[in-house]
């Protein structure tokens, strides 16, 4: 089964923030447990490909416009061969 992450990135905390942040806590995580754990593995390999290979300009630009209109952006990571794929889905916020 492929590798799945999502990201969900703020006016405060673009998407290189918040995959450089997942993968922090993951490898964190990783060293606390001590043991070999291949899901956790796989998470960390997907978010260091993609954190080398994605090109953050173009994304923060594409999310950063939705994140003006008050809308909800989730990036969605999973794996495949070579570059890591990637999914932008937005979603409207219902006023309060």
């Amino acid at each position: 089964m492929a590798t799945r992450i999502e990201l969900v990135p703020t006016l405060d905390l673009c998407i290189e923030g918040t995959a450089r942040q997942e993968y922090k806590k993951s490898a964190d995580e990783y060293m606390r447990k001590g043991k070999k754990d291949r899901k956790l593995e796989e998470k960390i390999e997907l978010l260091r490909t993609f954190l080398e290979t994605a090109d953050f300009r173009k994304l923060r630009a594409e999310s950063e416009k939705h994140l003006i209109e008050g809308k909800k952006v989730r990036f969605i990571l999973t794996s495949g061969k070579g570059k890591p794929k990637c999914e932008m889905k937005i979603e409207a916020v219902s006023p309060t």
